[in-house]
């Protein structure tokens, strides 16, 4: 399976932004937005003009590398998203947001979203019961996620819980952390994405 094996922070810089890949270490001064706040590479600090194409080519960047996506199966979403109804760039991100890690991350069960993808693909994970290893699961309303019963023990989430307990977990979710259990209460709304993309640059290129 074709995975990104680079720096993450690398990314971030590319982006002009943070993308939180890399937990705790985005919210410290070894961030390195913070440290060198330019695109990596020997030209990176040069500003540059950006054409049209250029916008909509790094929206669309900058959402696949926020939920750690490739260019194949973000197509693929983006074709889903056209054929539902309603407005197809929210479509996109609401599609993206209900995958199996990023519910994860947003419960408080991984500390980056690579985190949580290993985890699930580790087989930690149950849904309504069932265990699920596939990172890509698409949740749906009403599903309960939870650690798998052998997993609790795992000296691991308890370093996870430690820091992600203090974690806002948005309103389309519920979490109970003391039972590593969450539950999908709504699909999100685009309010409820705390991700700065403007999808509809997203649209424009795919619709070329």
């Amino acid at each position: 399976m074709a995975r990104y094996t680079d720096a993450s922070c690398k990314l971030c810089r590319r982006e002009g932004q943070k993308l939180f890949l890399k937990g705790e270490r985005c919210y410290s001064n070894k961030c390195a937005i913070a440290r060198r706040p330019y695109a990596p590479g020997q030209h990176g600090s040069q500003r540059k003009k950006i054409s049209e194409y250029g916008l909509q080519l790094r929206e669309k960047q900058k959402a696949k590398r926020f939920y750690g996506v490739l260019e194949k199966q973000f197509r693929k979403y983006f074709e889903m998203a056209n054929r539902m109804s309603g407005i197809t760039g929210v479509n996109l991100l609401q599609l993206l947001e209900t995958r199996l890690d990023n519910v994860v991350y947003r419960l408080g069960f991984g500390t980056t979203r690579a985190e949580a993808r290993q985890l699930v693909n580790h087989g930690h994970f149950e849904v309504n019961g069932k265990k699920v290893n596939i990172p890509s699961y698409l949740v749906k309303v009403g599903d309960v996620i939870t650690v798998r019963e052998k997993s609790r023990k795992s000296p691991r989430f308890k370093e996870i819980l430690d820091v992600t307990g203090s974690k806002v977990v948005p309103n389309w979710l519920e979490a109970d952390q003391e039972n590593l259990q969450g539950k999908v209460v709504a699909l999100p709304t685009r309010e409820d994405i705390d991700l700065d993309v403007q999808e509809h640059l997203i649209v424009e290129l795919y619709s070329k």
